[in-house]
């Protein structure tokens, strides 16, 4: 008999818990409805909807109960029968019956689960679920010891905001107490390299009720921050011979109707009515007013590849539950570039873009990995197109990943975008957490609804093939990656204060303006902690402010004309003259 994978073993673990879980919910509160319990990254959640709101407080007491059930050694069965029977069995949890209702309607197969506990020849049921499983085939195979109720969270009803808000209880689970203690240990320290609270105490960014939740405001900081990414970028691309392009922030109904993104996206879009009754909507992508540059002209086959460059807001309409600090908002800064060019040219590049891809995330210390996410055969009504052109594209795609990096990568099916295959690249963090970053997306799709060609070298035009490329993505959502994957400790060249001169007593105030005046007209950004404060405040408040370099001046520095050199990460690095500062500086920010 093959011996079942741990990792189908851990999936069967925490849907089993989920389970526990909603049991011990039951018995605590009879009158509770129920949502959904899937298993989820790391561990599981159960939604609820619940007659009086639960507290943090209730997680320890469900979380013992829940022990307690499992070292009861509670059984679990699958059981297949009828909707109606199931029903009847779910008379009292209304929202099973409309999952019941949309199963059936799809054909979908459906059963239970039934969790007992036997007592001598009989059975005694304790919980029973519509659910298609895997789980476990006892309790004994659970590790009460390996689990834990992490945290409580809203949630409406299937997504949809003008559904119910429900209760949703997660929890974390692994198959052993020592796997269970790493993974906690790793969740504290993303607490305290959470960016929504270190981008308050860096001073990088806020949210006003008065302007509205997932609309952040950026402080000069901030803003300093989004523009050297955004240079960073630009300065790698304008290497590759990019040109910059600019848009307008609304648009007709009739691009996106062309492109096909209305009929997408229409639900998402922040719409604007004219006093002449034309229909307007902010941008939520920048690809469809990018084909109308390129199309306002006939292009030659010598003028190929056209590209790009355009950093420029998007809006779409978040449901205001999914929002998440600068992780999800309502107004996304894309670093967009669109590139327009012979099939021939598709290889070379796409090629170029992974060049400034790997470039960039290197630069921070990002591994980064590969997935080609392709469309779903099975559903090609959710992608524009026929199959041949996307039979193509992923051909090319396929291509570029093994000529790169050979078979080190995996494939996605369902991943790809509307209207095209695409490479994504996923980062691991200093937390060994991975987040989807980069994209190259190839799109014959949309050339073909704006009628995008070129004349060929027989005089005769050819459609012309469209790549999308975005480093970053969203400038937002790469901050909130980057300030927890660098726990807001900026490299030198990126760190809005560079350097902080710390005056030892007010006989030095002199001495410490005149190397600020030479460090500022080296280009460095310098900040002077000269307040009435103690020398150890002072420091200690550089270091809250993580600012890669301190400098502190006395009686020795000034009688020797050096400067007392302290790197925040690497603490204490001895006296050096002003010029061997500066060039020691400059020689860093070079290297990025």
């Amino acid at each position: 008999m093959k011996k079942e994978s741990s990792e189908n073993h851990i999936h069967k673990v925490r849907h089993s818990l989920s389970h526990i879980l909603a049991t011990a919910v039951l018995e605590t509160v009879p009158t509770a409805k129920l949502g959904i319990g899937p298993v989820i990254e790391h561990g599981f959640y159960y939604d609820f909807d619940l007659p009086s709101p639960l507290s943090e407080k209730d997680l320890h007491s469900i979380e013992k109960r829940m022990k307690q059930l499992i070292q009861e050694h509670l059984v679990f069965q699958k059981k297949s029968t009828t909707p109606a029977a199931i029903k009847k069995i779910l008379s009292s949890q209304p929202y099973k019956h409309e999952l019941i209702a949309e199963l059936t309607r799809e054909k979908k197969p459906l059963s239970l689960y039934e969790t007992y506990r036997k007592k001598g020849t009989k059975k005694e049921l304790v919980f029973v679920d519509l659910c298609a499983g895997p789980h476990v085939k006892n309790t004994k195979e659970i590790d009460p010891q390996a689990f834990k109720l992490t945290h409580l969270a809203g949630a409406y009803w299937k997504g949809d905001e003008k559904n119910t808000m429900l209760t949703r209880i997660y929890g974390v689970a692994f198959a052993t107490k020592k796997e269970l203690d790493t993974h906690l240990a790793l969740l504290e320290e993303a607490k305290k390299r959470d960016h929504k609270k270190l981008g308050v105490e860096l001073d990088l960014f806020t949210f006003s009720p008065l302007v509205g939740a997932g609309l952040p405001l950026w402080t000069p900081r901030g803003t300093l921050i989004r523009n050297l990414l955004d240079d960073f970028v630009w300065e790698l691309r304008h290497e590759k011979g990019y040109e910059k392009i600019d848009i307008p922030h609304i648009t007709k109904k009739d691009l996106y109707e062309t492109s096909g993104h209305w009929d997408k996206f229409k639900d998402e879009l922040f719409k604007v009515q004219t006093r002449e009754d034309h229909l307007f909507a902010l941008k939520p992508m920048n690809c469809p007013h990018h084909t109308q540059i390129y199309a306002r002209k006939l292009h030659s086959y010598r003028d190929l590849p056209q590209r790009y460059a355009n950093t420029t807001m998007v809006y779409r309409d978040e449901q205001s539950g999914e929002l998440a600090g600068l992780s999800r908002v309502r107004c996304i800064t894309q670093d967009d570039a669109h590139v327009f060019c012979r099939y021939d040219q598709i290889k070379e590049e796409m090629g170029n873009i992974w060049d400034i891809i790997d470039t960039f995330y290197t630069s921070f210390g990002f591994d980064l990995s590969v997935r080609l996410s392709l469309g779903d055969p099975q559903h090609p009504e959710k992608y524009l197109g026929d199959q041949a052109l996307w039979k193509k594209s992923e051909k090319a795609l396929r291509e570029l990943v093994t000529s790169r990096i050979g078979k080190n990568y995996y494939e996605a099916i369902g991943e790809a975008a509307f209207y095209g295959p695409k490479i994504d690249f996923i980062a691991k963090d200093s937390l060994q957490r991975e987040w989807q970053v980069a994209t190259i997306q190839l799109d014959m799709n949309m050339p073909q609804r704006f009628s995008l060609g070129y004349i060929n070298e027989k005089g005769k035009e050819e459609r012309v093939a469209m790549i999308h490329a975005a480093i970053m993505g969203s400038i937002e959502r790469f901050l909130a990656v980057l300030i927890e994957h660098l726990a807001g400790a900026f490299p030198l060249w990126l760190s809005p204060v560079q350097i902080a001169l710390i005056s030892i007593s007010e006989k030095h105030t002199s001495y410490t303006q005149s190397i600020r005046k030479t460090l500022e007209k080296e280009g460095f950004r310098v900040v002077t902690l000269d307040s009435g404060e103690t020398l150890g405040k002072r420091i200690r408040l550089a270091e809250m402010q993580k600012i890669p370099y301190s400098v502190i001046i006395g009686d020795a520095e000034k009688k020797n004309k050096t400067l007392n050199l302290r790197s925040y990460k690497k603490g204490t690095l001895g006296e050096l003259s002003l010029e061997k500062t500066v060039e020691k500086l400059h020689k860093e920010i070079k290297k990025r």
